[in-house]
């Protein structure tokens, strides 16, 4: 099987894209179709053997071609690592053509129990590095030739109880966006984000497993009824890279299936199951390695 991408074939063909958070989760599935649709994708993270296992997956998935794909292993929140990271990647490449800024991750505590440690972790993690890689791009490639970024933030509107840290991150990048999006419009670049809602990815299996009875019951809080996928979200990345979204940029599209619309007194919230299965909102399975989150399996 491959990638069943509703983008035309050949759309990044060429370009070089780069993928941090590339090991897992929504990372791993955006690389997946970026390479399918032509890209030579270069995925970073933090540990090696992941980024090895999906850049494997992708040129198994190439059926004897080569794989248009490469790896560096390296932690977005070390400023000096990052520049070194983008200069090994427009030495080899020639130049970037595509950033998508997906490596992230918080825990769930209460603002009260949130140590200043723990706070800046996830703040270096979510907004600091993501600015890191963003701006080196910039220099090192985007600000000569031009280019694309998409960073990915979450579910942010009507407060995230929880994860403050994460929410405040968050909102921090689609600040920059926003800043971003008008300083670097001069040198033909584009920036824009992916606010990912309720989506079933790997992620979910890295909270804890009192956390489960929560996280299955989330999805009643959806008017569409359901949990995104991945293929959900790496299609709006897609979108956002191509010439489609030419004319796009300091714009925030979200995949939350209009959870942030919930108001009190509306009565029923998710769409009954007759309404989910109907074509303009069933699921779209595009990924064919999606692997359900463990928290979802029976």
């Amino acid at each position: 099987m491959s990638y069943r991408s509703v983008f035309a074939p050949g759309l990044f063909a060429g370009k070089v894209i780069v993928v941090t958070g590339g090991g897992s989760g929504i990372g791993r599935c955006a690389a997946h179709e970026l390479a399918a649709l032509g890209a030579h994708v270069v995925l970073i993270g933090r540990q090696s053997a992941k980024l090895q296992d999906v850049a494997g997956e992708i040129v198994a998935d190439a059926r004897g071609h080569v794989g248009h794909v490469s790896f560096h292993a390296c932690d977005i929140r070390q400023e000096e690592a990052v520049r070194s990271t983008v200069a090994a990647i427009v030495i080899a490449h020639g130049r970037i053509d595509g950033l998508v800024n997906n490596a992230g991750g918080q825990y769930i505590t209460p603002l009260e129990s949130i140590s200043a440690k723990g706070w800046q972790a996830v703040v270096d993690t979510n907004l600091t590095g993501g600015f890191l890689m963003a701006r080196e791009c910039y220099l090192q490639s985007m600000q000569e030739h031009g280019g694309a970024i998409v960073n990915i933030v979450a579910d942010i509107w009507g407060s995230m109880p929880g994860m403050g840290h994460s929410g405040a991150a968050r909102a921090g990048m689609v600040s920059f966006t926003e800043t971003a999006a008008l300083e670097w419009a001069k040198s033909g670049v584009r920036v824009n984000a992916v606010a990912p809602g309720y989506i079933a990815s790997s992620g979910m299996d890295h909270y804890p497993p009192e956390a489960g009875p929560m996280l299955r019951e989330m999805r009643a809080t959806v008017p569409l009824g359901r949990f995104g996928n991945e293929a959900e979200t790496s299609a709006a990345i897609a979108f956002l890279l191509s010439p489609a979204a030419s004319f796009i940029s300091g714009s925030v599209l979200r995949v939350d299936g209009a959870r942030p619309q919930v108001r009190m007194g509306w009565g029923q919230v998710a769409a009954p199951e007759a309404a989910q299965q109907r074509d303009a909102v069933k699921p779209f399975d595009g990924f064919h390695r999606y692997q359900t989150p463990k928290v979802f399996q029976s």
